[in-house]
Parts: structure tokens; C-alpha cells; sequence
């Protein structure tokens, strides 16, 4: 096994382990340990034998097959962002609404009392 491949390995090992650590250690929500532990295996799998890379590289006809990781990452980020910002904006239509209906009972409350009526 050369540098590089104790390099990778390593870095992708250290990168499950952490993940895994997260999820075991409830730091990370299960729905989105969900994303990430398939994330973390193929990490791992892409650290431990590089050569995967290479051989799905030449299936495919990649020159150059070490970008095949990079490109699988890029489009999985672009994913996990574009989720990420649809949840974000029904929380935001959630808040919004829950914001509103506060304020309507706040009014209520505020009119009842102005009369002198009960607050049960």
C-alpha cells in the first residue's frame, strides 16, 4: 500500500468513525444519520481501496478516474443543500404561521381582558 493510499484510507476511516460516533452518540438526528451513514461507508470503502475508483473509471471510460470521488461528492453536497433549503423554507412557512396565530390569540386575549371579561 503506497503514501497515498494510507492517506486516503485514513482520512476516509477518520471520517466514518466521526460520523458513526455522532450518530451513536445522538449528535446527529436519525434523519439525517440517514444521509450520512451511507455517506460514511463510502467514504470508508473509497479510503480503504482507491482502486474501486480506478476500475469504475475504466467501465465508464474516465481518463482520469480519481475524479470520480470528487464528482460523486460535489453532486451528493449539492443534493444535501437543496434538502437542506426546501426543509429551511417550510420551517420558515411553519414559523411564519405559528407566529401568526400567536399574535391572533395575543389580540383575543387582549381584547378580553380590555372588557373585563374571565382569561379562563
Amino acid at each position: 500500500m503506497s503514501h497515498v493510499n494510507w492517506i486516503s484510507a485514513t482520512i476516509g476511516l477518520l471520517t466514518a468513525g466521526l460520523i458513526f460516533y455522532l450518530v451513536r452518540r445522538d449528535h446527529l438526528h436519525t434523519r439525517y444519520a440517514l444521509w450520512w451513514v451511507p455517506v460514511a461507508m463510502v467514504m470508508a470503502i473509497l479510503g480503504v481501496f482507491p482502486q474501486i475508483a480506478d476500475w469504475i473509471g475504466r467501465t465508464l471510460g474516465i481518463s482520469y478516474p480519481p475524479v470520480i470521488p470528487l464528482l460523486l461528492g460535489l453532486v451528493a453536497m449539492v443534493v444535501k443543500i437543496l434538502v437542506m433549503d426546501i426543509e429551511r423554507s417550510r420551517n420558515e412557512v411553519k414559523l411564519t404561521r405559528l407566529v401568526q396565530r400567536v399574535a391572533i390569540l395575543e389580540k383575543r386575549l387582549e381584547d378580553r381582558l380590555s372588557k373585563g371579561g374571565k382569561t379562563d
